[in-house]
């Protein structure tokens, strides 16, 4: 439950290893009959014992409930111990106050340790051993005060702890998504492209048309290249999309795969900060209208906050979006940004991306 027990276990071992041996010899050599000896003697070494192991228990449960029930059969058993001895041996419950202290929650360890020192002031007022032995009261409730506090601390400590392991956890599942969502964009639309043009250089060579299929194959390798370098990149968590690259690379792919484009000449219009995020949707509407579409024309239009790739294909892309579209939406999901996808009603398919 709590980091750092390891010290609490062995400061519980000093303190038993002074405390013990002087309380059970003064026990064995006292003038009580022999059982009662051999009983207080059993009742102090299980007290003793139960505290040095009480780092153990309490520490390593996550249940309230059973902390307390084992604070409290712990304090009744020093209280027995206590009113058998007497109150010059109150001081015994200095460790279970401080054990409740430190592990229960504040309400708990106040409720416990009140009542162990109601009981004990108690006593002391009604064997008139108040004047002697009241002393330990105060000791014992400023201990318990400052352990408190302490607790208090541990548990905010274990709670950083904790909030920190969350965000580490958290952070790890946003760079699996990020890493997952540039991968698919590059690979999408880079293999895509390397697809068609594979298709128009073997098409070529079966016409016989071999300079034309040497230039296709040539701009397979470097989109090849380019892939792999932006792979390298994405991994490192260093690559950067531009829009005017990508309006470029769509103009290519769709010329590739056969497909009028009417795309715009400059991207001065988007705002600054909208640029990277609109690059990676006009990569994804390039790539889903390469796939799917069937189109033999695409157009794309821009404006400060919104993007819209427009298609005369099938309407492919009608249902539940793919991972395309879904990371689509968690790259403008922080700029409070909505994206659109579906058949139009003329036939062919639109995808919007806007931001408020």
């Amino acid at each position: 439950m709590f980091k750092g027990n390891g010290k609490w276990f062995w400061f519980a071992i000093v303190f038993v290893l002074l405390y013990l041996p002087a309380l059970t010899y003064d026990v064995l050599t006292s003038d009580r009959t022999l059982v009662v000896r051999i009983v207080l003697t059993v009742l102090i070494v299980a007290y003793a014992v139960g505290w040095v192991a009480a780092p153990r228990w309490l520490w390593g449960s996550d249940s309230e409930n059973v902390n307390t029930a084992i604070c409290l059969s712990m304090t009744v058993l020093g209280l027995v111990i206590v009113f058998w001895l007497g109150m010059s041996s109150a001081g015994l419950m200095v460790y279970i106050v401080s054990t409740v202290a430190v592990v229960l929650t504040p309400w708990r360890a106040i409720a416990i340790n009140a009542t162990v020192l109601g009981a004990l002031a108690g006593t002391m007022y009604l064997q008139h051993d108040l004047a002697i032995d009241g002393g330990q009261l105060g000791t014992l409730f400023s201990i318990s005060l400052g352990m408190l506090a302490m607790g208090r601390m541990v548990r905010a400590n274990r709670a950083l702890s904790l909030a920190q392991d969350e965000i580490a956890a958290l952070a790890r599942t946003e760079e699996r998504n990020r890493l997952a969502r540039d991968l698919h964009d590059i690979l999408g639309h880079s293999l895509t492209t390397i697809s068609l043009k594979s298709g128009v250089a073997r098409r070529l060579l079966e016409s016989d048309e071999p300079d034309r299929a040497l230039a296709e194959i040539r701009e397979v390798e470097t989109l090849t290249r380019q892939a792999l370098s932006d792979v390298r990149t994405t991994v490192s968590g260093y690559r950067e999309v531009s829009l005017s690259a990508e309006v470029v690379g769509a103009r290519a792919a769709l010329r590739a795969g056969g497909i009028e484009a009417d795309l715009p000449h400059a991207v001065d219009n988007v705002r600054p900060e909208l640029q990277g995020v609109f690059g990676y949707v006009l990569r994804e509407g390039i790539t889903n209208v390469l796939r799917h579409a069937a189109a033999t024309r695409c157009s794309v239009r821009l404006g400060d906050t919104w993007l819209e790739v427009r298609d005369d294909g099938r309407g492919a892309g009608v249902g539940e979006p793919g991972t395309g579209l879904t990371g689509l939406a968690e790259r403008l999901a922080p700029l409070g940004g909505t994206v659109l996808a579906g058949p139009l009603d003329d036939g062919g398919y639109r995808l919007r991306a806007e931001v408020a």
